[in-house]
């Protein structure tokens, strides 16, 4: 550590988890051909909305019997209309290991009531026991938990002949994650994130046995107007051909376009997977040299490349108390904030204290590389003080 500021700073120093860093070489231009002050059910209007739909199948190579949909309340609207639609015949398995699974627990047990719920949970850094779902129950899951840094390795652990439900909030782990669309029925995300989309937007895609549910089941509880998806016992595919529930921003969706056609310009989603990884390297080079610093994720293999969340083994550290520990990981924060080299990188509120790196594809590693001594400078300020 060294009391000296690096010489380097990051061309581009937004790291924040959501909204995250625009694309390389973005600017306002890029929105000049949105469809603005026309209706989104005009026919430009919806040829805009399903474009966004057609190129978001092609780069996540979503399977053509799946519905996508765009949403309303980005993800977590698309997620409380899969909750709310569909879960009920059948026992529900929550997994929990951070702040947002936390909230889908919660909406089963204390706000759906449902009585057959088991809540699989697992404190910050770990995966809770994969192994223990049933096959048989409804499973609702994050793929990567964007406050815990720790991500689901693959969908192994998913059974292929299973009767219930997968839904798998992907909001952090889309366009950078390897999602098994065989082994996922309700798949959701928001534009914000690994594509450095602009917020209150989100993606809805349904699986034919999703479909089946919405068609086969009425939940005993009433559903507000923007979480119906079926007239009369069928599905509503206008949902899923560009004719939204409520009206869109339609710069939102230009923008989400345009991020889709640079996705898609640098070679798709294995690029855009490649990205991420070298931005996790890029940590973990720097984590394998630090005395202070360590990744939250216990297993390397359930590490995100994504929302990458640190937390600090500095003995000094260990030696102060809980009050104490969250003023030290705020000052750090506030440190590399006001001299503009990362904006945006404490923890989340309700995980332990330490930084949440952003390194989702928008950014670029030449940026992650050069906030590293940054990090060891801003400590070394905090500890010193």
């Amino acid at each position: 550590m060294t009391n000296q500021k690096p010489q380097a700073r990051p061309a581009v120093p937004n790291f924040s988890s959501g909204p995250c860093a625009k694309r390389p070489g973005w600017s306002p231009e890029a929105l000049s051909h949105a469809i603005l002050g026309r209706s989104h059910r005009s026919k430009s209007g919806k040829a805009r909305l399903q474009d966004a739909i057609d190129r978001t199948r092609s780069v996540l190579g979503i399977p053509a019997d799946c519905r996508i949909g765009i949403v309303p309340a980005s993800d977590t609207g698309a997620v409380e209309m899969a909750l709310w639609s569909m879960l009920g015949p059948r026992p529900v398995d929550v997994l929990v290991w951070e702040s947002f699974s936390n909230d889908w627990a919660t909406d089963v047990v204390k706000q759906l009531k449902l009585p057959n719920t088991r809540v699989i949970k697992a404190e910050y850094g770990a995966l809770p026991d994969l192994s223990s779902v049933n096959a048989g129950h409804d499973i609702v899951f994050a793929w990567n938990g964007t406050t815990s840094g720790v991500r689901v390795p693959n969908a192994n652990w998913i059974d292929a002949d299973r009767e219930g439900l997968t839904i798998c909030d992907a909001t952090s782990a889309a366009f950078a994650q390897d999602l098994d669309w065989t082994k996922l029925d309700v798949v959701t995300y928001s534009w914000q994130k690994v594509l450095g989309g602009e917020a209150a937007h989100g993606m809805l895609i349904l699986s034919p046995r999703a479909v089946a549910r919405l068609e086969s089941y009425k939940p005993a509880w009433p559903l507000p107007k923007i979480f119906r998806m079926t007239k009369d016992g069928k599905l509503v595919e206008g949902i899923f051909k560009g004719e939204t529930i409520n009206t869109p921003s339609m710069l939102c969706v230009e923008d989400y376009v345009d991020a889709l056609k640079w996705a898609e310009g640098i070679g798709g989603l294995k690029a855009l997977m490649a990205r991420a990884d070298a931005n996790l390297q890029a940590i973990e080079d720097w984590i394998a040299r630090s005395s202070w610093a360590r990744f939250l994720a216990e297993d390397p293999r359930a590490r995100s490349n994504t929302s990458v969340c640190l937390a600090i083994k500095d003995p000094w550290f260990a030696g102060l108390d809980p009050e104490a520990q969250a003023a030290a990981a705020k000052k750090l924060a506030d440190l590399l904030e006001k001299e503009a080299v990362a904006y945006d990188i404490g923890a989340y509120r309700d995980a332990p204290p330490g930084l949440r790196i952003w390194c989702g594809a928008t950014v670029e590693t030449a940026d992650v590389r050069a906030l590293t001594p940054w990090l060891d400078w801003a400590w070394a300020q905090v500890r010193a003080a």
